[in-house]
């Protein structure tokens, strides 16, 4: 792959954070380039990270043509675990998708493994290693993506995992999750730490207007979640910045040893609320435990990289807009970083974006604390005891 060298940066505390850099070239050779404002990296390398690449797909009842598109793009050397939330009830959506899953693995001989978030082993293993965050008040699973994603962390660690990329079911073009695949591997690959993160931004997000395709730049909430975030920053430094582009992520990847040290919220909230958790943590100088002080010795890599495909995926109205809007705000909103102009700012955001707030309507999303204290040996050997729909299919 032929890619923008990550030259621009913004230092604040442990993290940093680069500019967008733009993918020149999908694919390339170990031949060398005499550019010094380009990064080659051979397929040769993509390929051999990739072994060390779980991908995580989180999904709740989406079409399963769309499902079968997105794992058949997913490369071959990459594990693959889908965490389903999806009905089990009549009609059992979760045994439709068990099904196509059980066929795509034995068709390609992939590593794949699929467990649905309600599975009372998955709530046993976590109850019984204190990790109560992600339970709800009867004892099984929250619903939410960053239940789901956590989930897929913890599935990751167990199969040795080295960095867990995140992909949406939803998406309607089965190369543009192939790229995205690569495009977290050939950030690792430029890694200058082991604690990365590669969060990335579509070159476009088309939109069908007038019955034809018209290819925005961003989307709608990005584009208000990116300006919020990077005003958050100025509030930090007292320097305007636009090095965000890339605040609702939903495809990005981090190293294991930074996810085992991030929080997660839930709801939409979750990819800037990662941002915001960072920055809290890593920008004010505390060092108060023994990895956090690696971690801050290493420092924290935030790579945004374009991609070249467009990404489509199902259009699901204005209410679901206005949704992720608030909960992308929400996380900001609440943040001990805002100050009180920022927090006006943000009000009028939603208020010309149709979103009818009244007093104590922003609140902080529930969080998840991040799993570094979890007995990980305890967590597993209770979650395969008790599991019910853990499907494990490993290749020949």
């Amino acid at each position: 792959m032929i890619i923008e060298a990550p030259i621009y940066k913004e230092i604040y505390g442990a993290l940093r954070i680069f500019e967008v850099q733009k993918v020149i070239k999908l694919d390339t050779e170990t031949e060398t380039i005499s550019n010094n404002f380009l990064y080659n990296i051979p397929r040769e390398k993509i390929q051999n990270l990739m072994r060390d690449l779980a991908i995580v797909v989180p999904l709740k009842d989406e079409l399963l043509i769309t499902l079968d598109g997105v794992l058949k793009a997913i490369p071959h050397k990459c594990p693959i675990i889908i965490v389903s939330n999806s009905q089990r009830e009549s009609p059992n959506h979760f045994r439709q998708e068990a099904d196509l899953i059980k066929h795509f693995a034995t068709l390609t001989n992939s590593n794949v493994m699929l467990i649905h978030q309600k599975d009372n082993g998955l709530a046993k293993a976590f109850e019984k290693t204190g990790y109560h965050a992600i339970l709800d008040k009867d004892g099984y699973i929250r619903d939410g993506k960053g239940e789901g994603m956590i989930i897929g962390l913890m599935l990751s660690k167990m199969i040795g995992a080295k960095y867990v990329g995140f992909v949406d079911a939803d998406n309607y073009v089965p190369g543009a999750v192939n790229e995205y695949v690569k495009d977290y591997a050939a950030g690792f690959v430029m890694r200058e730490t082991p604690y990365i993160m590669v969060r990335l931004h579509w070159r476009h997000k088309p939109k069908i207007i007038k019955k034809k395709i018209y290819f925005r730049k961003w989307g709608r909430v990005s584009e208000v979640t990116n300006k919020m975030l990077n005003l958050l920053l100025g509030t930090i430094t007292r320097f305007e910045t636009n090095i965000i582009a890339t605040g609702n992520a939903g495809e990005h990847a981090l190293s294991m040893k930074l996810a085992e040290h991030i929080a997660f919220s839930t709801g939409y909230s979750v990819e800037p609320y990662e941002l915001i958790y960072l920055l809290e943590k890593f920008t004010n100088g505390k060092k108060e435990k023994k990895d956090a002080m690696d971690i801050y010795d290493k420092g924290i890599d935030i790579l945004q990289i374009e991609t070249l495909n467009p990404h489509f995926h199902e259009e699901k109205g204005q209410e679901h807009i206005r949704d992720m809007l608030l909960s992308s705000m929400s996380v900001i909103y609440n943040s001990a970083l805002a100050n009180d102009e920022l927090r006006d700012i943000i009000k009028r955001e939603l208020k010309n974006h149709g979103v009818r707030i009244k007093e104590g309507d922003i609140k902080q999303p529930h969080v998840l604390p991040s799993i570094s204290n979890i007995d990980f040996n305890t967590w597993k050997e209770t979650l395969l005891s008790n599991t019910k729909t853990l499907l494990v299919f490993e290749r020949n």
